[in-house]
């Protein structure tokens, strides 16, 4: 089998993005695939398993028949860390790396190997992105986003510490590239890369719905009680805005397509939004839907107008900074269930990024067996 080690240089990269795209350009190729995501930071539980949930998002999307804890062997959940610094954490966790790692090779052509964070994270367990990358012998492959400077800079930092590690380097990928305002900008990330020797294996431009979640993700992730779907759950935000303004004032901020997170009993607010929704055409309606805060319900009056304006609206018990801190984290993460964006990702890579030149850096695993 061969292998190649998907890092970044940071959270929120797009590296699940770059994994869902590669994994469905190798299975073009006809090729058997595997993933593993060897250290988790966001574990959930699935059928009683606790695992990474990109290694839940793959099986799923894949539909890969490797058991969950041979795809995520090793988390990292609140108070591992010190535990692990105290000398409480007494399992040999390479070892379980290896072991899970080893599984793949009767069974796959080629094994996608993804990181966490930027090439240092996890090295407080003696477990960074670049030892893990050196422990199973695999080159690696480094995604950055826009811009021009900052992407070269954080690639070729992060590119140090796997070379440090012995760990080849084999290309880099920059994803969110606004190639619509500046379609040069492949050629000048590809010259600045080739000085440190890094080649670009290909740039992805940015797309709304690949940053953005929909209302069905919103709704699933502030965990609110939903006092009106609106007519589609899979539309996606353009952004957020919250509603702590005069409602005049609030709604020179309120784009279309926004979602407005409001306290519950800013009733002026939420019936400017909902007669502004109502009153305009379905091109320039305010907002796409409502995040009501605090636990304050609005009166039926209130309730009805949402309704009447065909808005999403749920309610939810938190504050409104903490529903901001919520709706923030589902920014750039994929779901499952996110049918659309995901078949958008596979179509994205497969047209920018050169699979063949990834499947060039793979180097035929040496399995540790354990």
């Amino acid at each position: 089998m061969r292998h190649v080690y998907l890092a970044a240089t940071g959270q929120n990269r797009g590296k699940t993005t770059v994994s869902l795209g590669v994994l469905d350009g190798f299975q073009k190729r006809g090729l058997s695939i595997g993933f593993i995501k060897p250290v988790g930071q966001r574990t959930i539980i699935e059928d009683g398993v606790p695992a990474d949930e990109d290694a839940i998002l793959m099986r799923s999307v894949f539909g890969l028949s490797e058991p969950l804890e041979r795809m995520s062997p090793v988390h990292i959940p609140r108070g591992f860390t010190r535990d692990y610094i105290d000398g409480r954490v007494v399992e040999d966790l390479p070892a379980r790396i290896r072991a899970a790692h080893a599984g793949f090779a009767a069974t796959r052509d080629v094994v996608l190997i993804e990181g966490t964070g930027h090439a240092g994270v996890g090295a407080v367990i003696g477990l960074s992105n670049a030892v893990v990358a050196r422990m199973l012998d695999a080159p690696a492959i480094i995604v950055s986003e826009g811009g021009v400077g900052r992407p070269i800079d954080e690639i070729v930092l992060n590119a140090a510490l796997f070379e440090r590690q012995g760990v080849r380097v084999g290309g880099a990928i920059v994803n969110k590239v606004n190639l619509a305002a500046r379609p040069d900008l492949g050629r000048i990330l590809e010259k600045g890369l080739a000085r440190f020797g890094i080649p670009l294996l290909g740039v992805l431009p940015y797309r709304p719905i690949l940053s953005n979640p929909t209302l069905a993700m919103v709704l699933e992730g502030v965990r609110g009680e939903t006092i009106h779907a609106g007519p589609d759950l899979d539309q996606v935000i353009s952004g957020v805005a919250i509603g702590a303004m005069e409602p005049d004032h609030m709604l020179e901020w309120v784009g279309p397509g926004s979602l407005v997170i409001v306290p519950g009993d800013r009733e002026d607010v939420i019936l400017a939004i909902a007669t502004a929704h109502l009153l305009g055409p379905p091109a320039e309606a305010t907002a796409l839907g409502l995040v009501l805060t605090g636990g304050y319900r609005p009166r039926p009056s209130v309730l009805d107008a949402i309704r009447k304006a065909d808005l999403f609206a749920t309610l939810v018990p938190a504050d409104t900074y903490a529903v901001a801190s919520d709706v923030h984290d589902l920014l750039v993460k994929t779901h499952p269930s996110d049918h659309g964006k995901i078949t958008e990702i596979k179509d994205l890579v497969w047209e920018h990024l050169e699979i063949d030149r990834v499947l060039e850096v793979a180097e035929t695993a040496t399995v540790h067996a354990s």
